[in-house]
C-alpha cells in the first residue's frame, strides 16, 4: 500500500522547528565567536587585564578557550598576545555548530520524489 504526501501536509510540519533549531544553534554559535574574538583581540593589544570590561571577557571566554589552552604556544611581543588557540577554539566551534546544523537538515522530513532526486544528484558525483 502506497502512501502519498500531500504538499502542505505532514512534510511542512517539520519545517519550523527545524528552521528554529538551527536558527538556536547559530546565535548560541555566534555569541560564543563574539566572545572568542573579543578575548583575541584583546590578547592581541595588550589590553589591561585587571580592567572590568577586560576581566569581565576573559572571565566568560575561559571555560570556552580552555581545552585549547595548550595545543599550541602564544606568541608574545612587548605586552601583545597572538593567542593562537583562541582561534584554534573558533575554528573547532564552527565545525561544531555546522556539524549540528548538518544532522537538523539531515532529519528533515522529505518527499519520496526530493530524495530520488538528491540520491540521483549522488550517484552523479
Amino acid at each position: 500500500m502506497a502512501t502519498t504526501i500531500v504538499a502542505g501536509g505532514d512534510s511542512q510540519k517539520g519545517v519550523k522547528p527545524l528552521y528554529r533549531g538551527t536558527q538556536i544553534v547559530w546565535y548560541i554559535f555566534s555569541v560564543v565567536e563574539v566572545l572568542l574574538l573579543f578575548r583575541f583581540l584583546l590578547k592581541l593589544i595588550g589590553a589591561n587585564p585587571d580592567a572590568g570590561f577586560t576581566a569581565f571577557i576573559y572571565m566568560l571566554s575561559y571555560p570556552l578557550a580552555a581545552p585549547f589552552l595548550y595545543v599550541v604556544r602564544s606568541m608574545q611581543v612587548s605586552g601583545s598576545v597572538f593567542e593562537w588557540t583562541t582561534l584554534l577554539a573558533m575554528l573547532v566551534y564552527w565545525i561544531v555548530a555546522w556539524g549540528i546544523v548538518r544532522l537538523f537538515v539531515m532529519g528533515k522530513p522529505v518527499s519520496r520524489a526530493e530524495a530520488n532526486v538528491k540520491l540521483q544528484a549522488q550517484d552523479v558525483a
